[in-house]
């Protein structure tokens, strides 16, 4: 069977079970995945360093071999480590790993090893040993400390990759099944997805190229180009499959809403706040939007309480309140001839979806509209004809039958918005809120709503009554079009997605790049800067005394802690962090006997977490430990103190997530971030958090500070930390942004380059924001 890169790697490779598990741990299950599993760095053998060349303060990098690794507990810290001795042609040193002790039954004994760390000097006994220092097992020892890693090229072949590896399958393993592909001539007949031009006026190598340098690097330089032209091609794939989604979407026709503005400005006056320039600036861009006659896609990105809510509702009367027009082949514009239009909002969780119907209530209560909530806990309609002021639950089957009618103008909801049961009349506007929680398909089919209920006109073969009523309605809708002379065809909703989660403006551009980019960077007039301070172990009395004088005066406090329960004492690789349950326990106890103190965690039934946050929210529980399931929709305005334990294990962007939580009212709030570790890192990014004067300065500031292969690009964003790391680049990512938009410009099919297209729709449902 002739080798090509779909070709499963255990019909090329003979694998033993552990290998591959670990292949399957590592996504590799192809010749494909195997030549883009790209190296995460590279370590230069001619840098190392003879053992006994070694002295107390040096940093330095060793080959040898180790004996004697074990797991043990430290005599008086019970601290689980691992421990062992490297060997070369001049000497032995010591190693310890403290907390890693799962290192000894990974490495063999006797194992060729590159060990690169920091040597240290015993107290007393003046011996040199190396503490938690970096340790990858190799094929060979370099030239000088046994044979070549690299065989007969070591000479002119200094440098060497580091893979990602997994128990069973090591760096070295890698390299050298790469090499095998390489020898087999794979690379030969390869396609390149990136155009001759794109790759002369960027100066990008060919794949084929690309591949060799960025696995066997014969000098620095030959890898950074590979590394760029990879990153390029993966971010100009994730741009072109943006933008053929945003062209695609525009091509269809949607509602003109052309509000008096007038009556948007008498709505917005009834807040019981006054709007921020940049509230009223993202209003303007969405009624700009409403009365192009194409569909809107727009972006609206906002710091913690900075009242993208209030815009979402603004836009929503307009969109509720305003007789539509439809744009004809010509240009030319007429009104519609039916009633008013409806709208949805998606929330991530009932609890979300429930306080922004009550939102909504407060904002159209005065209006003769009918508000609907719809979770797969049940639903609710406002006004209750018993208590015309209030809700009232309604059953699933009466509810669904006013959505499709058109009499429910607002409906807020859960993912249970994008059943097949629920469909809309005329729906005109969609707000997906905190969208990132949202996959690219969630999105789709809500915005797909607008064409599947009786109002959308699909025609379908009759087989049912459904059926027909729905091809009947299209004729109805035929006939009432106001241009009937031009097929008909029903409009799509505009589109508003949100989002409080801090995204540097790069990534913005690349994962949103089909839709417009709307930004609130300015907090509603009154609410004072958050307090935020790192709290090491000797300050943490003094903090509780701090915390307790703010629960003197009857506000409440979060406690959010890593896990759930204690950690297995008899599992080595256990993370060794506060617990929900155990933290809970100790403050009552010993700290703050005199409150009560409830928990939340994941793992509650939804009963018991509703339970628990409506206590809270009713100030019956003063404290709340919980896991980062507060992250979202918590929304207890008395709340002004948070506490995160072991903040160093947060990333930045959710460590201003949960911070935000207190930052809901008026009253002056604090941030204690309780840190275990002193390392120069950690220090650093929680300094960051208490420097940023917002959400957008901390994301630009998280990126900066990381380093390639800690972006978590394919964990949270869909993307490889290899074009996450690129993002760093604005030039790169503006660049592949203007290829891609001139491209789909040309022909959006991408009929020229096959390839090309093949490759963007691969990205086109893979990208989430998840």
């Amino acid at each position: 069977m002739a080798l090509t890169l779909d070709t499963p790697v255990t019909d090329r490779f003979r694998l033993t079970p552990p290998q591959r598990d670990a292949l399957a741990r590592l996504g590799i299950a192809s010749v494909r995945d195997l030549l883009y599993h790209f190296p995460s760095r590279y370590g230069d053998a001619v840098a190392s360093r003879s053992i006994d060349s070694l002295g107390k303060g040096d940093t330095a990098v060793i080959f040898g071999k180790i004996t004697g690794l074990k797991a043990s507990k430290g005599f008086k810290t019970k601290v689980a480590m691992a421990d062992g001795t490297v060997e070369d042609e001049t000497g032995r040193i010591h190693c310890v790993w403290f907390n890693q002790p799962y290192l000894a039954s990974m490495t063999p004994e006797g194992a060729a090893v590159r060990i690169e760390g920091k040597v240290s000097e015993r107290r007393g006994t003046g011996e040199l040993y190396l503490s938690n220092p970096k340790i990858e097992v190799v094929n060979k020892l370099p030239t000088g400390v046994g044979d070549s890693l690299f065989g007969d090229e070591g000479a002119a072949h200094s440098l060497y990759p580091v893979y990602p590896e997994s128990r069973g399958v090591s760096s070295a393993w890698i390299y050298h099944a790469v090499d095998k592909l390489f020898k087999s001539g794979i690379l030969d007949g390869i396609d390149d997805p990136l155009p001759g031009h794109i790759l002369v006026r960027y100066k990008l190598p060919s794949l084929r190229t690309a591949l060799i340098w960025i696995h066997m690097p014969m000098k620095k330089e030959d890898a950074e180009a590979a590394r760029k032209r990879f990153a390029f091609e993966e971010i100009f794939l994730i741009q072109l499959a943006r933008q053929r989604a945003r062209a695609a979407y525009r091509a269809d026709p949607a509602f003109v809403i052309e509000p008096e503005r007038r009556q948007v400005d008498e709505f917005v006056r009834r807040f019981p706040f006054e709007m921020t320039a940049a509230q009223r600036r993202a209003v303007d861009a969405i009624l700009k939007d409403f009365g192009r006659g194409e569909a809107m896609a727009r972006l609206l990105e906002g710091d913690v309480g900075s009242g993208k809510t209030a815009v979402a509702a603004a836009a929503a009367f307009a969109a509720i309140t305003t007789p539509p027009s439809v744009v004809g082949a010509n240009g030319a514009r007429a009104r519609q001839k039916f009633g008013s239009l409806q709208m949805a909002y998606m929330c991530p969780t009932e609890i979300l979806a429930a306080q922004q119907f009550e939102s909504f209530i407060r904002y159209f209560s005065y209006l003769p509209i009918r508000i609907a909530l719809i979770t797969s806990s049940g639903c609710r309609i406002f006004p209750s004809k018993v208590n015309p002021k209030g809700w009232t639950d309604i059953s699933r089957s009466q509810l669904l039958s006013w959505i499709e009618n058109g009499e429910i103008a607002a409906v807020v909801g859960t993912h249970a918005l994008i059943q097949k049961a629920v469909r809309f009349k005329h729906l005109a506007f969609v707000v997906i809120d905190e969208q990132h929680r949202f996959g690219t398909k969630q999105r789709a089919k809500l915005v797909k709503k607008g064409d599947e209920g009786p109002g959308g006109g699909k025609a379908s073969k009759g087989l049912s009554e459904d059926a027909k009523a729905s091809e009947n309605e299209g004729a109805r809708q035929q006939a009432r079009h106001p241009f009937p002379e031009e097929p008909f065809r029903p409009p799509v909703p505009h589109l508003l997605s949100m989002t409080a989660t801090p995204i540097p403006r790069t990534l913005a551009l690349t994962l949103y790049g089909d839709l417009d980019l709307t930004l609130l960077d300015e907090s509603p007039a009154g609410r004072k800067p958050i307090v935020t301070e790192i709290v090491y172990p000797s300050k943490r009395d003094e903090t509780y005394e701090r915390i307790r004088q703010e629960l003197r005066e009857g506000r409440q406090a979060y406690v959010i802690c890593p896990r759930i329960d204690e950690p297995d004492p008899d599992k080595e690789a256990a993370v060794v962090a506060r617990s929900v349950k155990e933290e809970a326990a100790r403050l009552k106890e010993s700290v703050f006997p005199e409150y009560v103190i409830g928990i939340l965690h994941g793992k509650m039934k939804p009963a018991e977490k509703d339970r628990a946050m409506k206590e809270f929210a009713d100030g019956r529980i003063r404290i709340l430990c919980s896991t980062s399931v507060v992250e979202v929709g918590v929304n207890v305005p008395n709340a002004t103190v948070i506490v995160i334990e072991g903040a160093e294990r947060f990333g930045l962007a959710q460590l201003h997530q949960l911070r935000g939580r207190v930052m809901r009212s008026s009253h002056q709030a604090y941030c204690y971030c309780f840190a275990e570790a002193t390392s120069e890192k950690s220090v650093e990014r929680l300094k960051a958090l208490k420097t940023a004067k917002n959400g957008f300065e901390l994301a630009e500031a998280d990126m900066q500070q990381r380093g390639p292969g800690q972006l978590s690009g394919a964990r949270q964003w869909g993307v490889s930390d290899l074009a996450m790391d690129a993002l760093k680049n604005l030039r790169l990512v503006e660049a592949a942004r203007a290829e891609a938009a001139r491209l789909v410009d040309e022909d959006r099919s991408l009929s020229r380059y096959p390839s090309l297209a093949a490759g963007a729709a691969s990205y086109g449902d893979t990208i989430h924001f998840e």
